[in-house]
């Protein structure tokens, strides 16, 4: 169990990577965490069972990370969209040598050691320590000058932990288009340092790191669409992997009916794998808590079926941030509508107490993390 090493030892050790098979260092719950089998404020709450906040501020803090790029996005959505546009457009951009670089770089074949190690560590098991994340994107964006938003996507498809904001917005961060004039060179002494000499000295990397061309992000919406449940409806409860927990959204409303949106499309067999069972799981302790059969959905066309052969008057289902499973329910509010079917998506209190301190840097959002401390303390879920 990871908790009693999330004090001092964490902060000492969280910057080595030591390897496939060896991250022993770091807790490695960020993909229980991303699809919510566990939440940020369960492990909050855990922590500071054991440790005092300032004994554990560093892994407190990287927790809260994530929940500041879940805050960050979710107020500037076009970022997403603009990043999945950017895709696209740099498959068809790119030049003959760039395709056999990009080629080489998803199959761990750049002759880079360090780098085709972790190509090889992240399409095998799904999981990339974060320094060695950091040190790739930034391999990728300086020294083979390849886009970084496919890079991005080379991650998305292969992270079992692959998140929306925490991805897109890191690899920004990494090529200077989050904060500007920041940018992440991954330098061959501190590769040699924090991979234990593994990978020292490497040889040819960049050794300046330009931004990226600046555009200024939008400015962060104040407000969420959230809207909350109505009592007394015959309601049934829709589930996405981004929460698979879904236990505060419902807030004791009983339910005759669940489904489960299935929406790990575009990536690796072993990632949906990995999705699958978690979302089986979900599906069993929601069977056998509520007492309800659970159907699975595809789209929004499947979760209107759901809801008009099941007679349903309100749909609850946890509020779904920026990501592939709210493009998947794109005009899912309209659609139910249609038939008079409410749809109720509850925020978290975690994340309602959070998010709107999302509008700047890290840095300012720091200000509020003992608020969140408390309130993890008070109400883990």
């Amino acid at each position: 169990m990871f908790v009693p090493h999330a004090g001092r030892r964490y902060a000492a050790g969280r910057n080595t990577d030591g390897g496939a098979g060896n991250h022993t260092q770091v807790s490695v719950l960020s993909p229980f965490i991303r699809h919510r089998t566990i939440a940020e404020s369960e492990v909050v709450a855990a922590v500071l069972a054991s440790h005092s906040p300032s004994a554990a501020e560093k892994f407190l803090q990287e927790v809260c990370w994530r929940t500041y790029w879940k805050g960050w996005l979710e107020q500037r959505p076009t970022i997403w969209r603009d990043y999945q546009r950017t895709v696209t457009d740099a498959h068809d951009t790119l030049s003959a040598a760039q395709r056999d670089d990009y080629a080489a770089a998803i199959t761990g074949k750049t002759g880079l050691e360090c780098f085709d190690a972790w190509a090889n560590e992240l399409i095998e098991t799904g999981y990339l320590h974060n320094h060695a994340r950091m040190w790739f994107a930034s391999i990728w964006i300086f020294t083979l000058r390849l886009p970084w938003a496919l890079g991005a996507a080379f991650f998305m498809r292969h992270l079992f932990d692959g998140d929306a904001a925490s991805n897109t917005l890191s690899w920004r961060w990494v090529g200077g288009l989050q904060t500007r004039g920041k940018t992440y060179l991954a330098r061959p002494d501190n590769i040699a340092r924090f991979t234990e000499g593994r990978f020292g000295p490497v040889r040819g990397l960049a050794d300046v790191a330009e931004p990226l061309p600046w555009v200024e992000p939008p400015s962060p919406r104040r407000e969420f669409v959230v809207t909350p449940i109505q009592k007394g409806l015959r309601s049934g409860l829709l589930v996405t992997d981004d929460d698979l927990s879904p236990w505060p959204a419902l807030a004791g409303e009983p339910v005759v009916t669940a489904a489960l949106l299935g929406s790990a499309d575009g990536v690796a067999d072993n990632v949906r794998e990995f999705v699958t069972a978690l979302s089986a799981d979900s599906a069993a302790s929601i069977e056998q808590r509520l007492g309800v059969a659970v159907q699975a959905v595809g789209d929004v066309d499947s979760v209107v079926a759901w809801a008009v052969a099941e007679r349903l008057q309100q749909v609850i289902m946890p509020y779904t941030p920026v990501g592939r499973a709210a493009d998947c329910l794109d005009g899912v509010v309209e659609r139910l509508a249609e038939h008079d079917v409410h749809l109720a998506n509850p925020l978290r209190r975690w994340d309602e107490a959070a998010w709107p301190h999302a509008t700047r840097g890290f840095f300012p959002f720091r200000k509020i993390i003992p608020d969140l401390l408390v309130l993890a303390s008070a109400d883990p879920t």
